[in-house]
């Protein structure tokens, strides 16, 4: 234990005393930024650091486009002001050109400070104390423009308002038969308008990064009619701003309008998003994802030295990372790069594969069969997974067959073969269409092989929580085999082995921050002033939701199983909000995991504070319940549950094809039964027997659990102290780039 500690690089040997921090917000608004800035303020000061708010240059601060800093006479200006406060580190929030000009600034710095000094407005002494400029860019853009990042602060929430549009259109699409097209910003760069049509299931989207071939017109008008041929009554088309033919000329909503209209006579509306998409609340992700950046933006000026190049910091996978600045930019300088990002190219390729049902004489010639089923609790994101398995099944060759009600209607036979247009309009459904159950796989094993048996299953995908593992495992049994099996987790929870995320996760935490309750919470302690809120989630015994949660909702205190708490530490959290109180923003936020003690209960815990906190403040208290379990998916979560359904399908069909030999399928070893999942940075296959050791299955949580190392960065930003990992921040990384690919 000692050694592991020793190996630890603590942020508490990292001082900001003497150093001063500008933060400013520059380019359009994002959602998200203001999260950004709290986090640079809340950790500045943290660390001992003097913090300055750069306004107006949306945001709490103000967000410009200033041209002034664009000459050289601005930038003059701007050294100027700042070396007057004895600013020499920046930390910008901006899209490219803010980027850019930041980056610019730097490499000038030594030259302005020589004019300054020239011009007396500083003094030799001045020069020389602050001869070095730091900067340390952030990303908000909502445009996900940005190469070396695979989200940008602000995508997610912009993803939110255009599928709440879509989401609403489509009830009235439907009941009308209409077809929609749908103008979402993005005038360089596709990423809006390509997610949100994975997200939904459009028919038909038109990207700049992708110019449609000739002949376009009659392609999408043929799939619009075969769409409605199979009973669909409603149609999707979304458009970016940027859109173009390969000729270079633009394609506007109305140009797809009027040939819709034209070639197949269905009545069709235009509707354009506008600057809707860069509006509202943030997410619970871009919550997140900017408090996280911003931490890591403090904790990255702090460890720059006068050899470190601007750097900005950015989400790899599931981990902060920084690359430098430069490397970046001029990737986005050159445009088309942009295809060739990880993250644009594995959502093109995931929409390509799902776009376009072909006929059956030209699916590939496969006899194998794959059943999917959901099992455990219901999770949002679900249905978009299976949608996703069953079309990729399809243009694989094989017939897919659909499981109703989980285990229990696997052993009772409830299986039925699902086509290609049953799946339609699943993506955006919540909960789980085909059924799903609790029940355990161990005592009804002879029944389900005997089922296998009777429909020549030869492999299955198993999409669920806990329960989808302990089905897993069996899947290569000498009592289910030959079979191959891949298991995918959706849980809310996220109280999984091996992976950081689960289907359905992400919806929950929305559910309890930005739709409704926490943030409608927040609002009304403050009207009535002077209330603390406790917040009880769901988790079982992972913290998972209550921690991310609390960090997204700006929480004072959260209690998890994982972090074991005593009544010292209640009255020191008492203690924390009475002096909160004293100062301008008099209200509490506190949420407890369902499980995280069984004494200190949520009814204690409520009637502790409301004992302890008398003439302080007040306190109620609200049990969340099953509505974290409810509603419409998340885009993230109908775009990762699409993906990774999609991969796991590909995986199978591998596998089947590599244990086929003399007209069967063999398929008895380790590596025929994986769960896939994300593991840091990458999507990864595991053998699902060897995760064994990696739970504490009396809990039904993980031993090591990734989220952890964030629960800190809550009490941080809460104004507590405490010891943060910082292992998993350092060095600068070159910026990867995709190798570009033959057009398809």
């Amino acid at each position: 234990m000692a050694k592991q500690q020793d190996t630890k690089k603590l942020f508490e040997n990292l001082s900001g005393a003497g150093k001063s921090i500008g933060v400013l917000t520059s380019g359009g608004d994002a959602q998200g930024m203001n999260a950004a800035v709290r986090a640079v303020v809340r950790m500045g000061i943290y660390v001992g650091a003097k913090v300055y708010f750069i306004h107006e240059g949306g945001t709490v601060i103000g967000s410009a486009r200033c041209k002034e800093f664009r000459s050289h006479e601005g930038r003059l200006k701007a050294a100027h002001q700042l070396i007057l406060r004895g600013i020499t580190n920046l930390c910008v929030i901006g899209g490219d050109g803010s980027l850019t000009g930041a980056n610019l600034f730097r490499e000038e710095w030594s030259g302005l400070l020589e004019e300054l000094v020239q011009q007396g407005l500083i003094d030799e002494e001045a020069a020389q104390n602050n001869s070095e400029l730091h900067i340390v860019g952030m990303v908000g853009s909502i445009d996900n423009d940005f190469c070396g990042t695979d989200m940008t602060i602000g995508t997610d929430s912009a993803l939110h308002r255009i599928i709440e549009v879509v989401d609403a259109i489509m009830t009235t699409a439907q009941s009308h038969q209409r077809t929609f097209v749908l103008e979402v910003m993005g005038r360089h760069c596709g990423y809006l308008a390509l997610v949100s049509a994975l997200a939904c299931g459009a028919d038909w989207v038109l990207i700049p990064e992708m110019p449609p071939e000739d002949g376009w017109e009659e392609h999408m008008c043929q799939k619009l009619s075969e769409s409605r041929s199979r009973g669909s009554r409603l149609n999707i088309i979304i458009v970016a701003e940027g859109a173009t033919d390969r000729q270079g000329k633009a394609i506007t909503v109305d140009n797809v309008k009027d040939l819709v209209v034209s070639c197949l006579g269905f009545d069709t509306r235009v509707t354009i998003l506008g600057h809707v998409q860069r509006g509202g609340t943030p997410s619970a992700f871009d919550r997140i994802l900017a408090s996280r950046m911003g931490v890591e933006a403090v904790l990255a000026l702090l460890e720059a030295s006068d050899s470190t190049p601007a750097c900005v910091v950015s989400l790899c996978g599931n981990q902060a990372v920084r690359l430098p600045l430069m490397e970046c930019v001029q990737m986005v300088s050159a445009y088309v790069s942009l295809i060739f990002c990880r993250s644009f190219e594995n959502n093109l390729n995931t929409y390509k594969l799902l776009s376009y049902h072909k006929a059956d004489s030209e699916l590939p010639n496969s006899s194998f069969k794959v059943a999917v089923l959901n099992v455990g609790a219901p999770a949002a994101g679900m249905n978009a997974a299976v949608r996703s398995a069953v079309r990729v099944g399809i243009k694989e060759g094989h017939k897919m067959f659909a499981v109703n009600d989980g285990i229990e209607g696997f052993y009772k036979g409830q299986i039925k073969e699902i086509k290609w247009g049953d799946v339609a309009g699943w993506t955006g459904q919540g909960g789980s269409i085909l059924g799903t159950k609790r029940t355990l796989p161990a005592k009804h094993l002879d029944k389900i092989a005997e089922q296998i048996r009777i429909h020549n299953i030869n492999a299955l995908l198993v999409i669920g929580g806990f329960e989808s593992a302990s089905l897993g495992k069996h899947i290569n049994s000498s009592l289910l085999s030959p079979g191959s099996g891949s298991a995918l987790y959706s849980t809310v929870s996220n109280n999984i082995l091996g992976s950081d995320l689960s289907i359905g996760a992400d919806t929950a935490l929305n559910a309890i921050t930005y739709l409704s309750t926490c943030d409608r919470i927040k609002q009304s302690a403050s009207g009535t002033k002077r209330r603390v809120f406790i917040i009880e989630t769901m988790g079982g015994y992972c913290g998972y939701l209550a921690s991310v949660g609390g960090l997204a909702a700006g929480a004072d205190t959260v209690y998890i199983y994982e972090e074991p708490f005593g009544i010292r530490d209640l009255q020191s959290n008492v203690e924390h909000l009475t002096e909160k109180m004293k100062t301008g923003i008099q209200r509490g936020l506190v949420l407890r995991n369902e499980n995280s003690n069984e004494n200190f209960t949520t009814d204690f815990i409520y009637q502790l504070y409301s004992e302890e906190g008398k003439g302080v403040f007040d306190c109620r208290k609200n049990v969340l319940g099953h509505m974290q379990q409810g509603g419409a998916p998340s885009p993230f979560d109908r775009n990762f549950g699409t993906k990774i359904a999609a991969k796991a399908i590909q995986w199978i069909s591998r596998k089947l094809k590599e244990s086929y030999k003399d007209g069967k399928v063999f398929a008895n070893t380790e590596d025929t039964a994986c769960l896939l999942g994300m593991r840091r940075r990458t999507m990864a296959f595991q053998p699902v027997v060897q995760l064994k050791d990696e739970t504490d299955f009396a809990h039904r949580i993980p031993k090591e659990q990734w989220w952890l190392k964030l629960h800190p960065l809550m009490k941080i930003l809460a104004k507590y102290k405490t010891s943060y990992d910082v292992s998993d921040s350092g060095q600068l990384e070159p910026v990867t780039r995709v190798r570009p690919k033959k057009a398809d």
